[in-house]
Parts: C-alpha cells; sequence; structure tokens
C-alpha cells in the first residue's frame, strides 16, 4: 500500500477539470460534468456521476437530456464506503458504451481524482487487464489522481480477484 501512495504522490498534482486518461474515456470533477456546451464541444455521449446525489454533483437524466446517456453511482469519498460493489456494474456500464460507434464517457466526481478515479482505475483492471499500478501508471501519464486508502484497499482486493481466476 505504500509503494502504491508513494506513487499516487509522484508527478504533476494539478489538473485540468477533464482529461481523457484512456481513449474516448475522460476524468473530470463537477465543473466539467455541469457545462454541457464543454461536454458537446468533447462530444462525450455517456456520464457515470461517481457522487450521484452529493451536494454538489445532481446530474441525472433530466439535466443531460436525450443526447447523453446518465449512469449513477451514489458513492461517498469516505474510506469506509464500499466503492468496490460499483466496480464490475460500472466497468460493465463503460465498457458497452465504448462499444458503440463514437461514444465518449466521461466519469466525474466532485473533485475528479479519488470516487470517479477509482472507477476508472477499475474498468482498466477488469476489462484490459492491468495491475492496478499499472493503471495508476496510466491514468497519471495524463490526469493526477488519489483515491482515498480505503478505495485503494479495495482496489488492491480486486486485483487479488481478478488474479485468482
Amino acid at each position: 500500500m505504500a509503494d502504491l501512495v508513494k506513487v499516487l504522490y509522484g508527478g504533476k498534482r494539478f489538473g485540468n477539470h477533464v482529461d481523457e486518461v484512456w481513449p474516448h474515456l475522460f476524468v473530470g470533477d463537477t465543473s466539467a460534468a455541469n457545462e454541457r456546451y464543454r461536454l458537446w464541444k468533447l462530444g462525450i455521449t455517456h456520464v457515470v456521476n461517481a457522487a450521484h446525489g452529493g451536494m454538489h454533483c445532481q446530474g441525472s437524466r433530466d439535466f443531460y437530456g436525450s443526447s447523453v446517456d446518465y449512469y449513477g453511482v451514489p458513492a461517498d469519498d469516505s474510506p469506509s464506503f464500499d466503492l468496490a460493489r460499483y466496480f464490475f456494474p460500472t466497468a460493465e456500464y463503460i465498457q458497452s458504451a465504448l462499444d458503440a460507434a463514437h461514444a465518449r464517457v466521461l466519469v466525474h466526481c466532485a473533485a475528479g481524482v479519488s470516487r470517479s478515479a477509482s472507477l476508472v482505475l477499475a474498468y482498466m483492471m477488469i476489462h484490459h487487464h492491468h495491475s492496478l499500478l499499472g493503471a495508476i501508471n496510466k491514468v497519471k501519464e495524463r490526469r493526477w489522481i488519489f483515491p482515498n486508502r480505503g478505495f485503494l484497499k479495495q482496489l488492491r482486493a480486486l486485483e487479488n480477484k481478478l488474479h485468482q481466476t
């Protein structure tokens, strides 16, 4: 765990409101998610809100309209929150979206560094067979992320589970 935290502390500690971290897969914050014009310019067709129902992340199907498919994950950015129960369903949603022609997916939370990053890391581990460290390094090429320690432990458990099969 200490090695993962060391890697996460490295690199730039600032970023854009939204960054493409994998082909057609973006991680962003609330500011990016709330700017429909920016999303339209980026060609975003699907939004995963990893802070669904949160005070500043109140996106919904109604907010985005019929041009953007919406998926809400009501996660708290707390080390004790069980984000792992959303790893596979969210990864399936992202992959299904990316399988469609011209799809572009935004995964966001409040700051775009913990909840959304954790779900994207899980996606990369599940569908692209990255190790946790490999997924972190790949995302960090494009965006500074910092999943909380509880999410890191859950991602480590996911890695162990994936390598058992």
